[in-house]
């Protein structure tokens, strides 16, 4: 279809009824037949946002068992259907192409990354964490102090962690007597 001067959206404005362009004139017929991925998903999903603990609501439209689209809950008293940039963004957590899914490992002085299994990364996970606390724990101070802790391991939290996720680890990881417990929201 060729375009015409009259097809343009400022003739359309300054000649038709939408004189401040805000309805029909500023349409084109490509506009027209567009179709929001929210009015095809097949449900919607009520959740939270992953990334602060905030917990903003959001709407999670699901088509073919496929996140298509993720917005803010109206309905939510947290956020109001409102999302910050990072949640607004947090589709592409999902449905991004560049997502591992799959445990890499390099080991000490190679150089290429290797896939493990979940199982025998979660094992080497495990024994390096008890390797060291025992050989860093310690029951008393240098004063003779009961201190019983350990200051060879650490945690820092991410920011996909939720409220109740970081509460377990800093559970865990307190009663493993480390001190260094930390999370990247508060730095």
């Amino acid at each position: 279809m060729a375009k015409s001067f009259l097809s343009w959206p400022v003739v359309r404005q300054f000649t038709g009824a939408d004189r401040l362009g805000r309805g029909a004139a500023a349409r084109s017929a490509a506009t027209e037949e567009i179709e929001a991925r929210t009015e095809t998903a097949d449900r919607v999903a009520r959740s939270v946002c992953p990334y602060c603990a905030v917990g903003c609501g959001q709407k999670v439209f699901v088509k073919d068992e496929q996140v298509v689209q993720i917005e803010g809950d109206p309905d939510s008293p947290v956020s109001r259907g409102r999302l910050c940039p990072k949640g607004s963004a947090s589709k592409n957590l999902v449905t991004s192409s560049l997502r591992q899914t799959a445990v890499k490992y390099r080991a000490p002085y190679a150089t290429e990354w290797t896939e493990l299994d979940l199982d025998t990364a979660m094992d080497m996970i495990a024994d390096r964490v008890v390797k060291a606390r025992n050989d860093t724990w310690q029951d008393l101070d240098d004063q003779g102090r009961k201190v019983r802790r350990t200051l060879g391991i650490a945690s820092l939290g991410g920011a996909t962690l939720d409220n109740e996720e970081n509460y377990l680890i800093k559970k865990l990881f307190t009663a493993m007597g480390a001190l260094q417990i930390e999370n990247q929201a508060r730095i």
